[in-house]
């Protein structure tokens, strides 16, 4: 996924207008702050910060070797101060010599002082290649992803889904590159988007977890639309940004709208870019985000 760039006059506002652009929520990017505003005279701050984020990618889990865990789940016995295995009998000692003095035994370790346990003799180090672990076999898969096996999945995804519900509807797949649409059409599929989108929201997030994760895809981006919906909405937002903007215009007044999704801001931001005179923020923190459109002098 593609880096974007940036700027405010915090790092958290930065950060809060990358997200905006993207369209996700704060646990599904990663940042890098690349410049920091500097503290200046009389407690004000000179320069603006500048941060740089993009999707995060999804994170496979590696399978465990089962030996490996056995290996490092089985106690030490050393450690649980048991008695340690007798060492094997050699052969038996010498006699005494003629001084009296009686030779030592054979690798048998002696007693301690103290009347300890015997110490065990050290092992041997295994060659280098038994220590190799043993190469992931998905890792080869994971690199054969692409963007149509993603699209294929989610269509699987959403078309039992609408069969769970007991609904009947077409899911078709749009195809851009990387970007793609899972597209359901159909009658009486309200209750997949829920009030404002929330629930298509749940949904789309769902359909990316049984496709992207599962699949190991760290670069396609997956939309799902219910009924036409997101198309409908963005057109009626956009169509409500502009109505606000004029009257930002003509009254020189800022004004805050309802909390909205990132996707729903993301919508109010691209609107107005390139109205001339009139600029767009937001504040706050999630679910209660919202957007000010405001005069560019503000």
């Amino acid at each position: 996924m593609e880096w974007v760039e940036t700027t405010g006059k915090t790092v958290d506002e930065a950060k809060e207008r990358a997200l905006d652009q993207l369209g996700v929520h704060h646990e599904d990017a990663e940042f890098e702050v690349l410049e920091e505003p500097k503290a200046g005279l009389f407690g004000r701050v000179r320069g603006e910060a500048r941060v740089r984020a993009r999707v995060r990618p999804a994170q496979v889990r590696q399978k465990v070797d089962r030996r490996d865990r056995k290996r490092s789940d089985r106690p030490d016995k050393a450690e649980k101060g048991e008695r340690a295995p007798k060492a094997e009998k050699t052969d038996k000692t010498e006699k005494s010599d003629a001084s009296g003095e009686k030779a030592e035994k054979a690798p048998r370790a002696a007693k301690s002082a103290n009347g300890g346990t015997r110490q065990r003799q050290p092992r041997e180090p295994k060659p280098a290649a038994e220590r190799t672990p043993k190469p992931n076999p998905k890792s080869s898969e994971e690199q054969a992803v692409d963007a149509r096996q993603v699209g294929e999945e989610a269509t699987r995804f959403m078309s039992g889904l609408i069969e769970a519900f007991g609904y009947t509807g077409a899911v078709e797949l749009v195809e851009d590159g990387d970007d793609l649409e899972v597209r359901v059409q159909g009658k009486e599929l309200g209750l997949l988007v829920g009030p404002r989108g929330t629930t298509l929201q749940a949904v789309q997030d769902l359909a990316r977890v049984a496709s992207q994760r599962r699949l190991g895809d760290h670069d396609t981006r997956l939309r799902v639309d219910v009924g036409g919906y997101r198309e409908r909405r963005r057109q009626a937002l956009g169509q409500f940004a502009q109505q606000m903007a004029d009257e930002v215009k003509a009254s020189a007044v800022a004004r805050v709208l309802e909390p909205m999704s990132s996707a729903d801001r993301k919508i109010i931001h691209d609107t107005l870019a390139d109205v001339e005179g009139i600029a767009t923020r937001s504040e706050g923190d999630d679910p209660y985000r919202r957007v000010i459109i405001a005069p560019v002098n503000d």
